[in-house]
């Protein structure tokens, strides 16, 4: 049994250093990776910089992701240390998502097993998810009823219910005083936020991410800001309007 378990180790702490140097070679954009302990590699600490053009556009937020022994077999967990208002991230700030969830056939969650965790996801797929997450909350079995019902005023309402997008803008500005203690400039333009150290390989995902984030349509939105009054909203729900 001991033998077993130890393969187990081997086999996740080789995985580990591999997507470790893969993620310092091509970074994620908007993403800062760490070790908590240099000789723990089952315990990374990740800054997360707020996209440019979102609500979330100059925050510097910090999470953990813990991995199990038996990675990447079974999903790590992803934690915020930071506090956040979103209808999928909990109370202590774990993050509720299909993708970290184990795969098994549970029809009550409304989850197919093909959204959820398998070993041919990594890292990089998780960061990507919980940066669309962060834009496009799941309000289907939200982890935060209060922050769900309010984004759903905030979206049905077309920005006018702002409430929600205040918090949020709230929760940004407190994350300043964070980043000028770890002595971290974080990013406010799209240049700044895609800096990377080598481009990616063609079939990376991140390129169509921002392609979807970021179109022409969104970006346009910005001549409208005049007429805005208490809501800093860029309306990320347009492409939702019948």
């Amino acid at each position: 049994m001991a033998q077993h378990g130890s393969s187990h180790v081997a086999s996740s702490q080789k995985a580990l250093m591999l997507e470790m140097k893969s993620l310092q070679e091509e970074p994620v954009e908007g993403f800062k990776i760490t070790l908590v302990d240099e000789a723990d590699l089952y315990n990374w600490e990740v800054a997360i910089f707020g996209p440019p053009n979102t609500h979330y556009e100059g925050g510097y937020f910090k999470a953990r992701i813990k991995f199990p022994i038996d990675y990447p077999y079974s999903p790590p967990t992803f934690r915020f240390l930071t506090k956040m208002w979103h209808p999928n991230i909990y109370e202590n700030g774990d993050v509720c998502i299909s993708i970290l969830h184990p795969p098994v056939d549970d029809p009550q969650s409304g989850e197919l097993p093909s959204e959820r965790w398998n070993p041919t996801q990594n890292v990089r797929t998780i960061l990507l998810s919980v940066i669309s997450l962060l834009n496009e909350p799941n309000t289907f079995s939200p982890a935060n009823v209060d922050a769900s019902v309010m984004y759903r005023k905030w979206r049905d309402s077309k920005g006018k219910e702002c409430e929600y997008t205040e918090i949020i803008r709230k929760q940004v500005l407190a994350t300043k005083a964070d980043a000028e203690r770890d002595g971290v400039k974080v990013p406010t333009t799209l240049a700044e936020y895609c800096v990377r150290t080598r481009a990616p390989p063609p079939d990376e995902g991140s390129d169509l991410f921002y392609d979807d984030y970021y179109d022409e349509e969104e970006l346009e939105d910005d001549d409208d800001d005049e007429e805005e009054d208490c809501c800093y909203a860029e309306d990320d729900s347009g492409n939702e309007e019948s």
